[in-house]
């Protein structure tokens, strides 16, 4: 057997040309473009080519961007402010706080300000916890909502399957075991200290790996047949690919359906991010006098 890629790449593009094309229909009906805002406080380089990459996304569908620089001695009192701010800012529609803050930075309590309306990227604990109780007004976090994003587009049948999320983190396995429950999967949360993990994982219809761990999961550990999502992406000394959670090529002789690292849950988080800022824009207008 060799696995169906799904390519997160291809679909990407084809929700970005439905963003598009809702953007347009947006500005054509009266209503400006959407307007997304990043907050990236000191120098991470990752953080930096992440909301590089953000940004010319935004551009490529039409929603105006905007990234907010803080310095590493940003103090708490400047970075709440800052969020009261683009709270109280009309013409915002989503802000975008890029993980991680300077360690000096209450991070928790800076999300707690965002405005659920504006938390397109779905990690706000107000979001979460609408997202628990099943309100789908709620912005699901990024990540989670592409690969259930994969899932519907491949066809790939979610209720009544045995799903098992190796991860627990508040942006990625907790929340998307809440979406596969709200498509009535059966789910099991794994994490570093769950026993006979193997034993788990082999008994998953749909496997989603988000521990943070290279190549940890084998494809000794894979149900035949299974559906296999990694949402990890490791750096590894020595080697010039970065890789996923998963022991990708022998386990693509085991899935049915599994995701490449790079090209598989990566580019759907960003298309995931534009869609959510649109909405929100959509939402404002619907409201407007």
């Amino acid at each position: 057997m060799s696995a169906t890629l799904l390519d997160g790449t291809a679909l990407s593009r084809t929700v970005r040309n439905e963003v598009k094309d809702r953007v347009s229909a947006l500005v054509a009906a009266g209503h400006r473009a959407p307007k997304l805002v990043a907050v990236l406080a000191g120098d991470d380089p990752a953080s930096e080519t992440y909301v590089g990459m953000k940004q010319r996304a935004c551009a490529w569908v039409g929603i105006e961007s905007e990234t907010l620089r803080m310095s590493g001695a940003t103090s708490q009192e400047e970075a709440e402010a800052v969020i009261r701010r683009l709270n109280a800012d009309a013409s915002v529609d989503g802000v975008l706080v890029q993980h991680p803050l300077p360690k000096h930075i209450d991070e928790a309590a800076v999300l707690r300000l965002l405005d659920p309306a504006k938390d397109v990227d779905g990690v706000t604990p107000a979001s979460m916890g609408a997202l628990l109780a099943g309100d789908d007004r709620a912005f699901a976090a990024c990540t989670p909502l592409g690969i259930m994003e994969l899932l519907s587009r491949y066809d790939i049948p979610v209720e009544g399957k045995r799903a098992v999320v190796i991860g627990r983190s508040v942006i990625l396995g907790k929340p998307l075991a809440l979406l596969l429950l709200a498509r009535n999967a059966t789910v099991t949360i794994c994490h570093s200290r769950t026993r006979d993990l193997a034993d788990r994982t082999r008994e998953a219809d749909l496997l989603f790996a988000a521990i943070g761990k290279p190549e940890m999961i084998k494809a000794s550990m894979i149900k035949p047949g299974a559906v296999v999502v990694d949402a990890g992406y490791n750096r590894v000394e020595g080697r010039k690919a970065d890789v996923g959670d998963v022991d990708f090529e022998p386990t693509s002789e085991v899935a049915a359906y599994i995701t490449p690292v790079p090209g598989g849950v990566g580019p759907m988080t960003i298309a995931m991010l534009l869609r959510n800022t649109t909405e929100a824009a959509e939402r404002r207008a619907a409201t407007a006098p």
